[in-house]
């Protein structure tokens, strides 16, 4: 999970007697609202796709006070392993607060609810995160952490994707909790339109399938990554990068047929590949 700020200028006036300017320039609203809108080649969540390595359209929302305070919510549709049970749809409803305790340090802390509409209540589940974001030279860093504490969702359910195939639950009822650490940088390439950006990403959950034969780390413990590059004009930006995971196929394994390419017992939708996205800023 995703911010416009629009600044209204004023004109100076200069006084008859004695000749000073005077700055007009107004304040900003205590008051935003910012969103965004995109189509991107495929959805992928923490590495893992969670549209059948198809395209997906996502757009959000965020209202932010001038305090720090922001809510918003952010969909995506899904297919094959990302349902949960559910229609098709990821709904994220997120809030937050947001402060500098430093002039150079950007501190954020909130939470998210992952809901799945048209699925079993038992699929959603709600996730606390926190980070911290600065600059290293021309270099902009954010690391955070997110911690769903133990819920049904991200219970172990199905101990391998032999059992959810056959539908008899080993473990129903199971909670299991879930973290996840990640490093986020981006910096402007000199004397280009272009922005190089690049991630790292650590999960650590339940090594099997929640109630819907789905996992938030499907394997576990395992990293994701991310290396790419954007380039802006106007309110859109254009896209590309290459995002893996080291879930190999073998790892994977006991987990088919839901941990594949439309849960047909075949294809790694863990694997490494290239993501294209064009977003509209608003």
């Amino acid at each position: 999970m995703r911010f416009s700020h629009l600044l209204v200028g004023g004109l100076s006036l200069v006084a008859a007697s004695p000749a000073l300017a005077q700055d007009d320039t107004a304040p900003p609203p205590p008051v935003t609202i910012s969103g965004s809108a995109a189509i991107v080649s495929d959805y992928r969540f923490r590495g893992v796709s969670q549209s059948d390595e198809d395209v997906a359209v996502q757009a959000g929302v965020t209202i932010s006070h001038e305090s720090g305070l922001y809510g918003g919510f952010w969909g995506s549709n899904l297919a094959g392993w990302g349902t949960f049970g559910g229609a098709n749809l990821e709904l994220d409803i997120i809030g937050g607060y947001k402060f500098k305790p430093t002039e150079d340090v950007t501190l954020d802390v909130g939470v998210t609810y992952y809901m799945y509409p048209g699925g079993a209540d038992k699929t959603d589940f709600f996730e606390p995160y926190a980070k911290v974001s600065g600059s290293l030279g021309p270099a902009s860093l954010t690391a955070g952490v997110a911690y769903a504490p133990a819920q049904e969702a991200l219970g172990r359910w199905y101990f391998t994707g032999a059992d959810a195939a056959a539908g008899v639950y080993n473990d129903p009822g199971d909670k299991e909790d879930n973290l996840y650490l990640w490093v986020d940088a981006a910096t402007a390439l000199p004397s280009t339109p272009f922005t190089l950006k690049g991630h790292v990403g650590f999960s650590d959950g339940n090594r099997g399938l929640g109630p819907n034969a789905t996992s938030v780390a499907p394997t576990g413990k395992y990293f994701d990554w991310m290396v790419g590059v954007d380039t802006t004009f106007k309110n859109l930006t254009l896209g590309v990068s290459y995002v893996g995971t080291d879930i190999s196929a073998r790892d994977a394994e006991y987990l088919r047929p839901s941990f594949s390419n439309g849960q047909d017992g075949s294809g790694n939708i863990a694997d490494g590949t290239f993501l294209f996205s064009l977003t509209a800023a608003f």
